[in-house]
Order: structure tokens, then sequence, then C-alpha cells
């Protein structure tokens, strides 16, 4: 696979959903991916990107920004409320807005900066004790919580669990989002993308199929 790949399956997926060209955005994660490799999908004039850690993106992508101009980071793993305030120095987007505590800590941050990266709510909507996310059902309030700490949210984020149908999942996140006024849905990944987008993805993440298999270690 890679990136002309990855795009023509979603223009064909947003085709095929009757959406406009051009309403997916895709994120190409680069977490635990060798140099070489990102910097190939940066040269081939790609420019959106996701990672999962405050301390791999500090030490990558201030050098990669400044050759390649343009560049928008999506931090889409967890990020610890310590991490907050460097994450807001490096992330365009935040992908992982998933408890009180965390939220709290960026409003002041923001208020203290008057600038605020996207910021999406993760949902967990298979209710696994292991995952980060809002429960479904703490979700309008936790929405609602955010906006009273003028946080400005774009949308929505969740992870279905594995080897589960996803589409209800991606169903639930929608039907969150709209009764919550939120036009953002990051869902979707190397292996379900396009049944996301079918759901109305608006942010993919797209990893593997990209740069191939990741090497931890």
């Amino acid at each position: 696979m890679s990136l002309t790949d990855i795009q023509t399956r979603i223009a064909a997926a947003e085709a095929a959903a009757g959406r406009a060209p051009g309403s997916v955005r895709l994120i190409a994660v680069s977490k635990v991916q060798p140099l070489d490799r990102v910097t190939a999908v940066l040269e081939a004039g790609h420019r959106r990107f996701g990672e999962n850690y405050v301390q791999e993106a500090a030490g990558k992508w201030p050098d990669l920004r400044a050759r390649f101009p343009g560049v928008e980071l999506h931090m889409i793993g967890p990020l610890q409320t310590n991490k907050a305030k460097p994450a807001l120095d490096l992330f365009d987007a935040i992908h992982t807005l998933d408890r009180p505590s965390l939220a709290e800590r960026l409003s002041r941050l923001v208020q203290a900066r008057g600038a605020c990266p996207e910021l999406f709510v993760q949902v967990n909507t298979g209710m696994e004790p292991q995952k980060a996310g809002v429960l479904p059902d703490a979700a309008d309030g936790f929405i609602a919580a955010c906006r009273g700490m003028d946080l400005t949210l774009a949308g929505l984020m969740c992870i279905p669990p594995e080897d589960t149908d996803p589409a209800p999942h991606f169903a639930l996140l929608a039907r969150i989002a709209e009764r919550n006024g939120l036009t953002g849905l990051s869902m979707g990944m190397s292996s379900d993308f396009e049944t996301a987008i079918a759901h109305g993805a608006t942010h993919v993440r797209v990893g593997s199929a990209i740069f191939g298999a990741r090497a931890y270690g």
C-alpha cells in the first residue's frame, strides 16, 4: 500500500457515500516510524500527521517542520495531564480529550495562551475498561462541561474494540456528535476507514497502510 493508494481509496469511499470530494482529512500516523519513511511521505506532498507520544513528537517534528512548511500535527494518543503544556506547543489538534482533569488543565493553558488547538473528545464506545475515553452515557455531560470551561470542541473521536464490527461504534459516535452540534468525527484506521467514511468520518487515522508495519523496540 502507499499514500497514493490510500488517497484513491478515500476518494472512492467519499463518492460511494455521496460525500463531497476532499471532505475527509487523512491523518498519516507516523508514530514509531523510521525517519526515512516519514520523510518520503512528506516529500510526496502530504502534510497532516498523527503522533501518540509528546516526547517522540518533540524529538522528531521541529526539524521536519523547518524543512517542510505547512505541517499539521495531530495528537492521537493518550495525553498525560502533566504533558498538556508541551502538547499545546507541538500539536495543531488533540484527539484524546477524555477526562475532567485534562479538560481543566487545557482550559487554564488555553486561556493563558489565547489560542486553542482543535479538540476532539474521545468516547469509549465499546466501554472497554482498559481503554481511555468518556463512556457514551457520560459524553453529553462531559461535552457540556468542556464548553463551560470555554474549550472550543471540533468533534469526537473513537477507537472501536478489536475484532468487532466497527460500524455500530461509528454510528454511535455520529449520533452523539449530532445531538451535541459537533461536526468533526475522528474515526477509522487502516483496517476500517472506508466503513468510517460511510458513517460520516471527517478525519481518518491511517498508519501501517501508508508506512508499513512498525518496528517496536
